[in-house]
């Protein structure tokens, strides 16, 4: 079933897309998920092609295209059963080089980033005591000459056994100093490769999806003062700066899963027989599938309207927020029509449902929860006094 429309601008990147993730079918992903493993192929294959390259400017190695055609490479990886979790996170993070790193630091480090030969995949902001209050992370990195010195812990740090490269958010100046909470937070570019081992130490975390998620811990380890990106106390901002883009393209992601499932459940109750005909016959069965169809779409359309404002420099945090949580209650209303028109067949490995189903359950939780998004809602959109 095919729910591209007529009119799509990116139609020739998702049919090239499509062939890629053809190479990559549930067998390759279903090993991996049984052993925890990292998709080494498919992320080479991805940057080989380009596909990962595609928000860097052309000066420095990349595509340029439009936020709009990032997303159409997200949700079309989704929408062909394989997960970009392995790697989406260099076509967000590598925005805070490119907005607001120096001049050098964007020559040295994007360049071989587009080309693959450095990744950076770890973003490290998320701490056990914090969460989603950032203003209140521990981690500190101390001002020594031409070097910080980083001492704190980060946690759901995904990738990062497999990124060359951190962004790192860190406080830099103690809270109780600054005028605002925001205030006195800086970012920096890890070198993990050359940390590791020397004041950078990394556990993996075992969850219920194969997403490579780890805890990592900074003990006195060093990072030179060039590494930082933009001016000290304003990481913060920089780290804002990124959200709506990062918010879209999970978003777009949640889409591609929606379609999957409904795909999938389609054309199963088309060919699962019971008492004589298809169940898809029976309105029990057919109902809660259009259901989700109609969501996707009403969801898909609100991400589209995001991205045109984002790419006409227009405000759309309402859409970026709106979207994300759509999309994901989206993605998850599909999954569930899709493990439910299975029955039992859909917790058995080798349909694939349940491995899709265990891996977008995380979108009713990151990037965003649907609470805080709520509470902007509440606030940014309604004018409602602040929640939190």
């Amino acid at each position: 079933m095919d729910m591209q429309t007529s009119t799509d601008s990116h139609a020739e990147i998702r049919e090239e897309v499509r062939k890629l993730c053809a190479r990559f079918p549930g067998e390759y992903w279903r090993e991996l998920d049984q052993r925890r493993g990292y998709p080494t192929e498919f992320v080479t294959a991805l940057t080989e092609a380009g596909w990962l390259a595609a928000l860097i400017p052309e000066e420095y190695g990349g595509s340029g295209l439009p936020l709009s055609a990032a997303a159409a490479i997200l949700e079309e990886i989704h929408a062909s059963g394989c997960n970009a979790a392995a790697c989406h996170a260099q076509m967000y993070t590598m925005g805070t080089v490119l907005k607001h790193g120096s001049e050098e630091q964007k020559r040295k480090y994007l360049p071989k980033i587009a080309t693959g030969e450095l990744r950076l995949q770890a973003f490290g902001v998320t701490e056990p005591t914090s969460g989603t209050d950032t203003t209140a992370l521990r981690t500190f990195a101390k001002r020594e000459g031409d070097r910080f010195i980083v001492n704190g812990q980060k946690i759901w740090t995904s990738r990062a056994e497999h990124s060359d490269l951190m962004l790192l958010l860190a406080r830099t100046t103690p809270r109780d100093q600054v005028k605002k909470k925001t205030e006195g937070l800086s970012t920096f570019l890890v070198d993990m490769k050359a940390a590791l081992g020397k004041g950078l130490t990394i556990r993996p975390i075992r969850t219920m999806m194969n997403h490579n998620s780890c805890e990592v811990f900074f003990d006195n380890m060093e990072v030179p003062a060039e590494n930082m990106v933009g001016q000290e106390g304003r990481g913060f901002r920089y780290i804002l700066d990124g959200m709506n883009a990062e918010r879209m393209l999970i978003s777009a992601e949640c889409i591609g899963d929606a379609k999957w499932f409904i795909n999938k459940a389609v054309e199963y109750s088309k060919q699962r027989v019971l008492f004589g005909h298809p169940i898809g016959k029976n309105q029990g069965v057919q109902f809660p599938i259009a259901k989700a169809y109609a969501a996707m779409r009403a969801a898909e359309a609100l991400l589209q309207q995001g991205l045109k404002k984002f790419e006409a420099g227009l405000p759309c945090g309402e859409e970026a927020n709106m979207g994300k949580m759509l999309c994901a209650d989206a993605a998850w209303m599909a999954a569930e029509a899709c493990i439910q028109t299975h029955g039992g067949f859909g917790f058995a490995e080798e349909y694939d449902v349940e491995r899709k189903y265990r891996e977008c359950r995380l979108y009713q939780v990151a990037p965003i929860s649907t609470n805080l998004v709520l509470s902007y809602i509440g606030e940014h959109v309604l004018g409602m006094p602040r929640s939190y």
